[in-house]
């Protein structure tokens, strides 16, 4: 048998590898989330909260614009016209935007959850 450089043997692996990779600190958000572990429970709980928050802000500001019409109403004497003109024309108008800004504040949030999830799991 010729001898051979170090350098030009080669190496046949036959059987499964030694090492494996350690898998402590090392967690997929996505998967903790499908098996509902805490951490799943708590990436879950915190999209919740912020989607709870912008539907709060949205009924805090109906209360706001909506809440004082029935004074106004009462205020005013006989005038069904402008009673229909302010629900009709006065309302609608910011009822539009405040559900635009809740359709795009709740995308976001979701948007921001799935970068959360998809950025941990690299």
């Amino acid at each position: 048998m010729p001898n051979q450089d170090p350098a030009e043997r080669r190496v046949v692996v036959t059987g499964p590898p030694r090492r494996t990779r350690p898998t402590s600190g090392y967690y997929r958000p996505r998967t903790e989330i499908d098996e509902q572990t805490t951490l799943g429970h708590t990436y879950v709980r915190s999209l919740m909260r912020s989607q709870l928050r912008a539907a709060l802000a949205v009924v805090a500001v109906l209360g706001l614009l909506i809440g004082p019409l029935p004074l106004l109403f009462a205020t005013i004497p006989d005038s069904d016209r402008l009673e229909w003109t302010i629900l009709g024309f006065c309302l609608y108008a910011p009822l539009v935007l405040l559900a635009r800004w809740y359709v795009g504040r709740a995308e976001r949030n979701e948007r921001d959850f799935v970068r959360l999830v998809e950025d941990q799991d690299r």
